[in-house]
């Protein structure tokens, strides 16, 4: 690819942006639409504003082709969290996951007992789930930097020392690459599975894998991410059993993710018979669980169908499916998942223009989720689109957009 082009087209719709761009590199809709795997009536609807690109590998197709920088469609920087806001305390995680003094032999930190360590890493993983992203952000430099004073742990404890270093360093990468930190979300989730193949842990080595996963999905390498996810809930599905929940999650866990894999590349029926895969897997476990920290479960595949048709570009099957999902029965604590649910419809009523349904559904989520709210590109791309076609000012949709950081 040559270099990008930076002249701003100088109006905000993300749809104009692209046909100029498009018309000055002589495609057609056809043509555009073809070389990332769309239809030519879904590149017309978002031109016109209609539909949005709501996801980044899809953005960043778009932008390789017409050879011009993502900031160019869309009129803003985009290096930022997921959300456009800065989470505060990045820097001191960035430079506790980068620093090696044990490479230099300076004295690693008196490591608390195993117990206690595992009941830090719980918390951390209970706070993420809850959607309290900034308490998370802040545990973390500390966390770790116990967390790797681990190899001093007596030899009688090293295996489960060495799955709770995988489970810190997992829910380290899960952080990340919800802030969108490509490079230290890699960094965290590549840990983890290193230590993971070294702890001789089924369960962890799913674990890591379903992290590096999302991690990869998350820097669109969604290739290599889709022929791990698969490998792997193939191998752990080998050695599930009825006494095996936590093998029977993890393995549900990566086979959910595989189908989001598949549906980004648009192969409808690949995506459907993975939810199907993790069905099976949810109705042999049998209750909505959190093992392993997967929130996996009924509850949980039937949120991913909701998921997986909004990744489709499917706001009808989005809405559909939605009516099956009752997210009271998911585990206690699991609000970001049950905040997912509202996020899908919001922006399933907004590709139909039903913005004040759409308001309704993101004032849910952020009921349930505050958080989720202010850190998802989503969510900040639906408000952008609504509050530019508001035909009339609306506070209650300007307050949102405010308190996402969308507006100031």
């Amino acid at each position: 690819m040559g270099e990008c082009e930076t002249y701003q087209v100088p109006w905000a719709g993300i749809g104009e942006r692209i046909a100029v761009y498009r018309r000055r590199r002589g495609l057609s809709q056809a043509a555009l639409a073809g070389l990332i795997g769309r239809s030519e009536s879904w590149l017309s609807q978002v031109e016109r504003g209609i539909s949005s690109v709501d996801r980044l590998s899809v953005l960043l197709d778009i932008a390789r082709i017409l050879h011009v920088d993502v900031e160019s469609l869309i009129g803003r920087p985009w290096q930022l969290t997921s959300g456009g806001v800065v989470a505060q305390g990045l820097d001191a995680v960035r430079q506790v996951l980068t620093q090696y003094d044990h490479l230099v032999g300076e004295e690693a930190p008196n490591v608390p007992s195993l117990p206690e360590l595992r009941t830090q890493v719980a918390t951390l993983h209970q706070d993420y789930q809850a959607a309290r992203y900034e308490m998370v952000v802040h545990q973390l430099p500390d966390l770790i930097t116990l967390i790797n004073g681990i190899p001093r742990i007596a030899a009688d404890e090293r295996r489960g020392s060495l799955c709770t270093y995988v489970s810190a360093y997992v829910g380290a990468a899960k952080l990340l690459t919800k802030f969108g930190v490509s490079d230290l979300a890699v960094l965290a989730a590549d840990r983890a599975a290193t230590i993971a193949v070294e702890a001789d842990s089924l369960g962890a080595r799913g674990m890591a894998a379903y992290q590096v996963v999302c991690a990869q999905l998350r820097d669109d390498r969604t290739d290599e991410a889709e022929r791990l996810a698969v490998r792997m809930a193939e191998t752990i599905q080998r050695s599930v059993t009825a006494q095996t929940p936590v093998l029977m999650s993890v393995a549900g866990a990566l086979w959910l993710i595989a189908a989001v894999a598949a549906a980004r590349r648009t192969d409808r029926a690949e995506a459907w018979a993975r939810l199907d895969a993790a069905e099976r897997l949810a109705e042999l476990l049998g209750e909505d669980a959190n093992h392993a920290w997967t929130a996996f479960g009924p509850t949980n595949v039937r949120i991913h169908r909701v998921s997986v048709a909004a990744e489709l570009g499917d706001p009808g099957e989005a809405l559909r499916v939605a009516v099956q999902v009752d997210s009271t029965r998911l585990a206690e604590g699991l609000r970001s998942r049950r905040a997912q649910v509202s996020l899908d419809l919001a922006w399933a009523q907004a590709q139909r223009r039903r913005d004040a349904e759409a308001t309704l559904h993101l004032l849910e989520a952020e009921r349930a989720a505050p958080e989720v709210i202010r850190y998802n590109a989503m969510v900040s791309n639906l408000l952008r689109e609504m509050h530019a076609r508001a035909r009339r000012p609306n506070s209650v949709l300007h307050d949102l957009a405010v308190r996402a950081g969308v507006l100031v």
